[in-house]
Parts: C-alpha cells; structure tokens; sequence
C-alpha cells in the first residue's frame, strides 16, 4: 500500500482534521445554544412532575438517545430522585412491570417517531404513569401523547451525511442535564448529600463527616491532667490500635491538652526526664488544633494541611472529646490533591 511520506501533505491532513474535528465542535455549541433559546416552561412543569413523584423514574430511549437515558437516569440518581434506564425493546417483552401508576417515564426520541419507544406508549397510558417527552416536535406521535413535552425543534447534525446523531445527542444529554439540575435544585440538594450517594468517589470522600472516619473508644488515647506522664504512658500501653497522641481532658470529658510522642521525644532531647513524673497538664500542649463534630474530611485534612500536625481531636458543640483522626487514618482515603505533610 502506498504511503504518504511528505512532511508537507502530512501536515496538511493534519490541519484539516483540525478544522474538521472544530467545525464538529462549533455545530454541537451552536444547535445547543439554539435549544437554549428555544426552552420554554415545559422543562420547569416537568421539573416539577418529576420533583412531586411519589413513585421512581423510568427514562428510556432508543439507540444513542438510550445511551444519554442511561446517563440522565444515573444523573439523576445521583443527585437526589430515584430514576432507572428501561430499554424500549426490553420493556415490551415485560419490563414493562417495573412501571408503576405512580411513576414518571421520560421517553428521549429526537424524531418522536421512534417505532420502539412509539410502541409503548397504549401500556403507559393503561399503567397510568406519566409522560415526559423530549423530541424535536410536540407533534409527533411521543410529543402528542406525552403529558409534558420538551420540543427541541429542528437540530442539524454535525455528521457531514447528516445521518449519524451527533449534534441531537449532545442536545438530549444537555438538556437532560438541565432537567436533571433543576429537579436537584428543587430538592435543595446539598454537597453532604451528593457525599451519601458517592460514598467511594473522590469527591465522596472529602465530603465525609468526620465521624465516620475518626477513632473513638479504646482506639483513643486518654489521660486526666492530675496523672503522670509515666503514668500515662504505662497505663495506656497494651494491644491497641495505637495513635502518636495523649487526648487530656477534664471528668466532663471537656478537651484539655494533647501530648505526642514528638512531645515525649523533646523531653528526652532536652534531658527534662525529670518532667516524667510530673503531671502531664504542664508539659501538654493546651487549646489544641480541634475539629467539630459534622465537619467534613476535606476540612480536617486543611487543618492537618495547614498546622502541619498529624493527630486530630474531635469534639461535640459542647467541646466534649468523642474522638480523634490521626494522619494514618487518611491513607487511602483522602486523593493525591489533598496530600498531607508531616
């Protein structure tokens, strides 16, 4: 096979594809921006249908407007409504019985003519659910049988035969997005409950609270600040998850002091070992870098960050001692951009 070996016609084809691969870009920015204009009330009335169902939501579609379904259904999911995909094709073969009357199906189709999704509209009718369309034209067979419509309006494809979904897709997922949005905004969705639903994520993660990470019982380190620093130190040896830290408090379990290891490592340094049998409240480390109870672990991890320190107390709001995160206990919980200095 012959081969193009010219530096010249090689970067010519290159520059061509990058105008090709733009000129794609700038037909799907602009048929978005189009849609945008022509949006009306009907995405705020399905938005509503959607926030006042009592049952699930049922999105589906077929071919690559299955494909945004999936993805809008899984948008919405996450973010506070309980949505499923349901293939057309499968649904007519009983799948049809996940719907129930107090459901909404969101039914994606760019023409409205789709034969499978056409297909299901006599069932839902019979089932009772209700009927979000989103298509090019109210008129069409999905448009006139949906209880709401979202018309499109005409989309010219960025496909160079006109045929492949290129530019309509990336209509359907972004007006899905919107959809998907302005339902989670009517919920009043928040950041911890974006953190329930993604629990193993990144963002999950530093959306944690804190009392879902941190030590508490005998995996924590207590002393009162009568005793000792020996004292300490033996008392609270044994077989336990150990931590760099002494939390001091008071018989009301109200946080005192911190003493570590370092703390302990200074004494020797110093030659202060006499201070090992003195009380453990004059060498402590009084007020220490603390964190409240429903605070977020990114939050934690910034106070660790930032006071460079490797053992957390944490308190109640009445600044009662219920537990403490230590800098081992991140490992593999907090990601890369969040490292911690020691």
């Amino acid at each position: 096979m012959a081969m193009i070996t010219d530096a010249s016609l090689a970067l010519e084809s290159e520059a061509d594809s990058l105008a090709f691969a733009r000129e794609v870009l700038r037909i799907e920015a602009q048929a978005v921006e189009r849609v945008r204009e022509r949006l009306g009330f009907s995405i705020a009335r399905a938005a509503d249908l959607i926030y006042r169902c009592p049952g699930g939501v049922i999105v589906t579609g077929m071919g690559k407007a299955g494909l945004v379904g999936q993805k809008l259904a899984a948008t919405l999911a996450s973010t506070g409504t309980r949505a499923f995909p349901l293939h057309p094709a499968e649904a007519v073969h009983g799948d049809l019985g996940r719907i129930r009357a107090d459901d909404v199906v969101i039914a994606l189709s760019q023409s409205g003519e789709t034969e499978e999704v056409t297909r299901l509209l006599p069932a839902l009718r019979k089932l009772g659910a209700g009927l979000i369309a989103i298509t090019e034209r109210a008129s069409s067979t999905l448009g006139s049988a949906a209880d709401l419509c979202i018309a499109l309006g005409p989309i010219e494809e960025a496909c160079p035969l006109g045929l492949a979904p290129s530019a309509s897709t990336t209509v359907l997922m972004a007006v899905g997005d919107a959809l998907a949005l302005l339902v989670s905004r009517m919920r009043d969705f928040r950041a911890e409950d974006f953190a329930l639903y993604h629990p193993a994520g990144s963002l999950g993660r530093k959306l944690t609270r804190v009392e879902d990470v941190m030590r508490t019982g005998n995996q924590i380190r207590r002393a009162r600040p009568d005793m000792s620093v020996r004292e300490v130190f033996v008392n609270l040896a044994g077989p336990r998850r150990r931590t760099g830290a002494i939390l001091i408090e008071d018989e009301d379990e109200m946080l005192l002091g911190i003493f570590t290891d370092s703390d302990l490592a200074r004494l020797f340094e110093r030659r202060r070992e006499v201070e090992l049998d003195r009380p453990i409240s004059e060498v402590m480390t009084r007020n220490p870098v603390q964190i409240t109870v429903g605070a977020t672990l990114s939050e934690a991890v910034e106070a660790l960050k930032s006071r460079k320190i490797s053992e957390l107390p944490i308190v109640d709001r009445g600044g009662r001692l219920v537990g403490l995160i230590d800098l081992t206990d991140l490992i593999g919980l907090v990601p890369a951009d969040f490292e911690v200095e020691e």
